[in-house]
């Protein structure tokens, strides 16, 4: 026997899976969008598990805060970039796999481009823009797209845009969520999660891509699944069989004007009309206080006009998530608005001071 047949003995062995199984695998490609905390696990599973080709998208740099859950990255490796890291050390763990990485960030623009080159997509994403930007794709591409999402201690778990009868597709992320507030919804950073639900969840998605590529078992197609890791408790919710949107093309990406911690304090070591706004809650500022004017988000549309002065404005939160979609809301409703978010927020500059 083979090194090759040795390594994938296990999996072959499996009633209904054989040899044909594995080579559907070796042929297949998958994109994975994300090399965080989802994106880790599914990765290390497929890789492991024999996926031809896998491409890994991701344009963040890893931070100190991403370590309890991206189990890829060692401390070394803060400040580098994910989607390279990633690649390299799944080649170590199975050389036989190509691994392709994508490092520039997924907009309206590429993402058509990236997504074609693939048989099937995981989003392992921790954005909404992204993530409707992913669906759409898919849908247009007639990819499927294995969701996944965490936060504390509850995760989702679904497959979308499966061919299914008369030529039609099961539903789409936009069946489900029309469209979200995502300003109203915290991130991991920001709202916590336990790191072994990313694990968890991540490994369901890789699972539901083996079952899809392999033709085995039944997918979570037309429904969710939603797990407790308090109760280790999980059941399926059915949105239908068949979607009901009809999704023709993009919606185009915004591009947020964005400020690295280094170049604010440059301009405003120049500049001493440079404002910063804190979009915290008022429990985050009382915590942590690096100054300017305070408007929480959730009251960031009755100050609108405040935005219209001639001064420039450096939003902030924790993240730079929050800053991000209120840069993106000020825009929206004032396009010539001068408005920018720190990269990162405070937790990834922990020595800005303003």
């Amino acid at each position: 026997m083979s090194d090759n047949d040795l390594r994938y003995s296990c999996q072959i062995a499996l009633p209904g899976f054989s040899e044909a199984g594995q080579q559907l695998l070796q042929q297949a490609k998958v994109l994975i969008v994300g090399a965080g905390g989802l994106g880790c696990p599914s990765a290390q599973y497929l890789t492991s598990t024999g996926v031809g080709t896998i491409g890994i998208a991701d344009f963040d740099v890893v931070s100190i805060s991403n370590l309890h859950r991206q189990i890829l990255y060692t401390p070394n490796d803060v400040g580098r970039q994910k989607a390279i890291l990633a690649c390299e050390r799944l080649q170590v763990q199975n050389p036989g796999v190509k691994l392709l990485p994508y490092v520039d960030k997924i907009t309206s623009d590429n993402v058509l481009d990236i997504v074609g080159q693939f048989d099937i997509v995981v989003d392992g994403t921790d954005n909404f823009e992204t993530r409707y930007l992913l669906n759409d794709a898919c849908v247009i591409s007639g990819k499927p797209l294995v969701y996944g999402a965490i936060y504390q201690f509850e995760g989702q778990v679904a497959v979308w845009n499966v061919p299914c009868k008369e030529q039609q597709r099961s539903p789409n992320y936009r069946d489900l969520f029309p469209q979200v507030d995502a300003t109203q919804i915290p991130n991991c950073t920001e709202g916590g999660v336990i790191p072994t639900l990313a694990g968890i969840i991540g490994c369901m998605q890789a699972n539901e891509v083996i079952k899809y590529i392999t033709q085995t078992g039944e997918l979570l197609a037309g429904k969710v699944l939603i797990f407790d890791a308090q109760s280790m408790q999980s059941r399926i919710i059915k949105i239908g069989a068949v979607t009901k949107t009809n999704i023709r093309r993009l919606t185009t990406t915004v591009t947020i004007p964005t400020l690295s911690a280094g170049e604010l304090k440059a301009r405003m070591a120049e500049d001493d009309t440079i404002e910063l706004i804190d979009v915290r809650t008022e429990q985050e500022r009382d915590a942590y206080d690096i100054g300017g004017t305070h408007i929480p988000l959730d009251e960031l549309e009755s100050y609108l006009p405040y935005f219209a002065g001639t001064n420039t404005k450096v939003l902030y939160c924790s993240t730079g998530n929050r800053s991000a979609e209120a840069v993106k809301l000020i825009l929206k409703k004032m396009p010539e608005a001068d408005v920018w978010t720190l990269e990162g927020g405070l937790k990834n500059n922990p020595n800005f001071s303003g």
